[in-house]
């Protein structure tokens, strides 16, 4: 069994369940009330065979990061998933199991009719490339491809809505889907912060390692009591937005006892990228991100009474009234 993420908070406010967070498939597509690409109920087909064409062309907004407009499919649609680069970039190369960063707008085959499109709302949508998060023909075909790219695709049923289709999104159970999808990021086990290193000169506070490489960073406890109120401080400060007290994040973290510095949870040791809504967290993870930067490392020191108390989960190895220290990537804002 995949271990879970510590941080989720439970009911009552302030205390952490093991249940609910920290998986790959977190459901990050919260960007829309509409008909975002997220996986149907069931999302078992085989890997589908990858052609060419035919794809509708694009007769407006063709530069990467437009919003396109996209002729009327012409004829039948091809009944394996169409695929092709129509901007090819040159950043890092899309992985199944990444979750990706993107702009997209999707419209049925037949009909041209948009049905979702994430360019109006000026925020991309961050979502996982994994089989239960996303439909299959975004699974298969944006795998391989590199950040920067656009990408269109036609979707056949049986990668996208199955035959029940999407009744809220107008979506038949028979139609293709066209999609053009613009590759902002990826990120994946290996991702880390990105900014300037922050002086540490607090040697009452624990020292975190800087490296970006993808490995967990070091966190060296000092010889001292710990803080009573809540601490957190850049370690690396990136040039992202700001993280509002609502955000969801994509983050990479580990977390230590203040007392013997034992580990106690790692996205680092699942390999595995973590995503949460800050109003599900402990206190001290909601209070401590908040107004800080995407693409920033943040020391967060949390005394008992913001984390878990007297009440750690059971199995966590956690002590009662523990000192937490966590040293928190954020990637993304979601």
């Amino acid at each position: 069994m995949r271990r879970r993420s510590l941080i989720l908070a439970a009911v009552p406010a302030g205390l952490v369940t093991l249940a609910g967070c920290g998986d790959e498939k977190s459901d990050s597509s919260k960007a829309s009330d509409s008909a975002s690409p997220t996986a149907p109920e069931s999302s078992a087909a085989p890997a589908p065979k990858i052609v060419e064409g035919p794809l509708p062309a694009i007769t407006a907004g063709v530069k990467f990061g437009e919003k396109p407009t996209v002729a009327k499919g012409s004829g039948q649609p091809s009944k394996d998933l169409a695929v092709k680069t129509l901007i090819a970039g040159g950043g890092r190369t899309v992985a199944e199991n990444d979750y990706v960063q993107a702009h997209y707008l999707g419209q049925v085959w037949d009909t041209a009719k948009v049905f979702d499109n994430s360019y109006d709302r000026k925020t991309p949508l961050i979502i996982q490339l994994a089989q239960g998060s996303i439909i299959d023909g975004w699974r298969y075909g944006l795998a391989g491809k590199k950040v920067g790219s656009r990408v269109e695709m036609a979707v056949p049923p049986a990668q996208g809505y199955g035959s029940q289709g999407n009744a809220q999104a107008g979506i038949k159970g028979t139609d293709t889907l066209v999609f053009v999808v613009d590759l902002k990021a990826t990120f994946n086990g290996t991702s880390s912060a990105k900014g300037t290193e922050v002086a540490q000169e607090n040697k009452d506070l624990p020292k975190v390692g800087t490296n970006t490489d993808g490995k967990a960073p070091s966190i060296e406890i000092p010889k001292a009591d710990p803080p009573k109120k809540l601490v957190a401080n850049y370690i690396i400060e990136g040039d992202g937005e700001e993280v509002a007290a609502d955000s969801t994040v994509l983050v990479q973290y580990k977390g230590v006892q203040w007392d013997g510095g034992k580990e106690f949870d790692s996205t680092y040791s699942r390999k595995s990228l973590t995503s949460f809504s800050l109003q599900q967290v402990v206190k001290g993870w909601s209070q401590g991100l908040t107004g800080k930067k995407v693409g920033s490392r943040v020391l967060v020191v949390i005394p008992p009474e913001l984390g878990y108390g007297d009440n750690p989960p059971q199995g966590s190895g956690i002590e009662k009234g523990a000192t937490l220290v966590f040293t928190v990537d954020i990637l993304a804002k979601m």
